[in-house]
């Protein structure tokens, strides 16, 4: 699966390509958003006096076809990937394959990472190299109805509150909780929050890719597989959990069911948006709560999912000096600040949720940047491709979850696609 290392090319050799009159012309392949990113590269462009010109190209919605046009590009070193905006968790992968490009300058590694809070920097290096520098970071809340919490007499912002405990209330009102369950990386990164919110790790040696020991057979994997088999055999289940993303469990949440949901911040700016449109009534705003990720158990904090996007220079790049300095304008506080406010996706450097304005626009600024500092990255391996399938497929849907039986099936299944034993 891994390709043979590819040698980095020299950081600072021969000029830009001069294709557009002198003007390094850089492409940047982005995940779907808003425009936020278009903005940035043009803004970007402007900045750089003339040195280069960013073009974007979108790749596909869902992570995982992202990663898979990026890969057969790379494959065939193709030098057009400039710039790519890349999923954490494939980092590792396109990185010990030889496909991005280290930043080894000191000077420009004390740029990319100064301010840069601790989750996403955990996800921007490889070999003890800086290979991916945070973009944005993003991290899981819980999105709670006001009414439903006081009628059931619970407090969800107070330390302890835990997903029996969000269950049961749940239960007890008649409501349904929203949750992202569909066999896809949304439901990967519900499972590994709550395999590490218990103290545990879907896989240890992570960095020994196909030697990495399965470990979710484990205390942690066991009462995972209680909450997602619970919730999917619950009243408080969706009809809908086996094939709900994100925008699923936002609507669950909005409607006259909703009670509690795990989501991405992205949903308050979305709810608002849907008031202005006449979708949902202003109540339906007014009675959104938040609170920090549930916990496994009372005396386990929770680890959030840690989510957002790094910035990657393609290692084929014919231009890598602009590359660089390009990508330090895209990463700056600034631009971080001014991609919260337009695209509603959280910043990776702490200085941002300082702004006035991002606090204005988030009143829960704070809870997520804490969040994003407790946060628990997805097992850090040049095979994360694989091992999310396996538990994507040994997992779902949820109401056939139970311990011990699907964490051992999920440890057995993984060690044999690792070892190439079974294909995916």
């Amino acid at each position: 699966m891994v390709a043979a290392l590819v040698a980095p090319i020299a950081l600072y050799g021969c000029g830009g390509d001069g294709g557009n009159g002198g003007v390094a012309t850089l492409t940047w392949y982005t995940n779907p958003d808003n425009g936020g990113q278009a903005t940035l590269a043009r803004q970007c462009s402007e900045a750089s006096g003339g040195a280069y010109k960013i073009e974007t190209q979108v790749l596909p919605n869902e992570a995982d076809a992202q990663r898979e046009q990026l890969v057969r590009r790379l494959a065939a070193q193709d030098s057009s990937i400039d710039l790519m905006s890349l999923d954490p968790p494939f980092v590792a992968e396109f990185a010990n394959a030889g496909y991005l490009l280290p930043i080894t300058d000191e000077a420009d590694v004390a740029t990319f990472t100064e301010g840069v809070l601790d989750g996403p920097l955990e996800t921007a290096y490889w070999d003890g190299q800086l290979v991916a520098p945070p973009f944005w970071a993003n991290t899981q809340l819980l999105w709670y109805r006001k009414s439903v919490a006081e009628a059931a007499g619970v407090d969800p912002t107070a330390p302890g509150f835990t997903w029996d405990q969000m269950i049961a209330t749940a239960e007890d009102q008649g409501k349904r909780i929203g949750v992202q369950g569909r066999r896809y990386e949304g439901y990967m990164v519900w499972i590994n929050a709550l395999v590490v919110s218990g103290g545990g790790t879907i896989l240890e040696h992570a960095d020994r890719g196909a030697d990495a020991t399965p470990s979710m057979a484990s205390p942690a994997g066991d009462a995972a597989a209680d909450i997602v088999g619970r919730l999917g055999r619950s009243s408080a289940a969706p009809a809908d959990i086996a094939t709900a993303g994100e925008e699923e469990a936002r609507s669950v949440f909005q409607s006259d069911n909703g009670s509690f949901m795990v989501n991405w911040p992205y949903v308050y700016n979305a709810a608002q948006e849907s008031v202005a449109a006449g979708a949902i009534d202003q109540s339906v705003l007014d009675d959104i709560g938040w609170a920090p990720y549930p916990q496994v158990s009372t005396d386990e904090p929770s680890a959030p999912p840690l989510g957002g996007i790094d910035l990657a220079i393609g290692n084929f790049t014919k231009n890598p000096h602009e590359a660089v300095d390009a990508a330090k304008c895209i990463t700056s506080v600034e631009s971080n600040i001014q991609y919260m406010l337009e695209a509603g996706n959280p910043a990776a450097r702490s200085a941002a949720y300082d702004d006035p304005d991002v606090i204005a626009a988030y009143p829960m600024a704070t809870l997520i940047r804490d969040s994003i500092a407790h946060a628990g990255p997805r097992p850090i391996t040049p095979y994360y491709g694989d091992v999310s399938t396996s538990v994507q497929r040994t997992w779902h849907p949820a109401r056939n979850v139970t311990s011990p039986d699907t964490p051992e099936a999920a440890d057995e299944y993984m060690s044999e696609v690792l070892h190439g034993e079974r294909l995916l």
